[in-house]
């Protein structure tokens, strides 16, 4: 049995916990969550909240984490939800060729409302904009999906990724417990307060919100990433 790896890409606060839940409904898959977070703390020396436990949890070393990603498992489907602004120099890509690279997107204005709710002062590198469009650009056949239009219609677009990754369509993906998964990395206290909360998508979004000028700047910044990706979303 060959196992489908999906990396999952997207920067901080888009959806990409739920998705993790979803696929980890699925009566077939492995999940893992943010492998290369405490290396990339320790690459870079960037103070995040819980930065020493983070450390302490998980390998720092990134061939080491790497090496885990492409190692033989038992289960059909292995998601990897990763955050593109945690491979900085230093943590190797080449890996990637044996995923199935899929890069989860959301409009920069709704990111940065949330994100500075959890850690003021972000800049744009923190949102990981362009990081992921430079993962995006060397990635083989990426598939792209916008978080907005899986709130909208979560089970027509969970259908054509699950159609898109040449995976089956698994009707559980709709749904999860309450109260976060196994599987969730040591920081899930402080970032999953919301998400812990939830069993399933939560509905459509409102308008975009107002953002302090601050935040305006970087969210007009981070806009021509975002659209360049948006041009490539699976659309039903």
């Amino acid at each position: 049995m060959k196992t489908k790896r999906i990396a999952m890409w997207s920067g901080p606060r888009n959806l990409s916990t739920a998705m993790m839940y979803s696929f980890g409904a699925r009566a077939d898959c492995k999940v893992v969550d943010e492998p290369f977070y405490a290396a990339y703390l320790k690459a870079s020396g960037i103070d995040h909240p819980m930065r020493d436990e983070i450390l302490a949890a998980q390998p720092t070393d990134g061939q080491h984490v790497a090496d885990t990603l492409i190692s033989p498992v038992s289960e059909p489907v292995f998601y990897q939800k990763h955050m593109a602004h945690h491979m900085i120099d230093g943590i190797p890509r080449d890996w990637m060729d044996q995923m199935t690279n899929v890069f989860l997107i959301r409009h920069p204005a709704r990111v940065l409302a949330s994100y500075a709710q959890k850690r003021e002062g972000p800049s744009l590198s923190d949102i990981g904009f362009v990081q992921q469009a430079a993962l995006f650009d060397a990635a083989k056949a990426p598939v792209v999906i916008d978080s907005a239009d899986i709130r909208d219609n979560p089970e027509g677009m969970l259908r054509a990724l699950c159609d898109a990754v040449g995976i089956d369509w698994d009707a559980g993906m709709l749904n999860w417990p309450a109260g976060g998964h196994a599987d969730d990395g040591v920081w899930a206290s402080h970032w999953y307060n919301a998400v812990h909360r939830s069993t399933g998508f939560a509905g459509a979004e409102g308008p975009l919100p107002d953002l302090p000028p601050a935040y305006q700047d970087i969210a007009d910044a981070a806009m021509p990433y975002y659209t360049r990706m948006a041009e490539k979303k699976l659309s039903l």
